[in-house]
């Protein structure tokens, strides 16, 4: 077994409301940024996993992710990298 770093990336729907996304536009507005169009705001979420390969500790990440870390409804998420971390047993 191997640990493996996992970073899931959760962002809003194309469509659904995203106020902060929407603040950190205006603010970026009024500090003279006024070429930015769109922003949305998301999380990323970090796991160590410890797993067998780079594709096992990714499809744990994917259920994880489908299970608990976004919401389906308002959400989509994204494997963005899965990397070996060392300290595995």
């Amino acid at each position: 077994m191997s640990l493996w770093q996992v970073q899931v990336v959760v962002m809003p729907k194309p469509g659904v409301n995203d106020p902060e996304g929407e603040a950190i536009l205006g603010g970026l507005s009024m500090l003279g940024y006024r070429g930015v169009r769109q922003v949305r705001a998301g999380r990323m979420i970090n796991l160590r996993i410890e797993a067998e390969s780079p594709d096992s500790a990714r499809s744990e990440a994917e259920s994880m992710a489908a299970k608990l870390l976004a919401n389906p409804v308002i959400e989509v998420f994204e494997i963005s990298s899965v990397e070996e971390s060392g300290g595995g047993n």
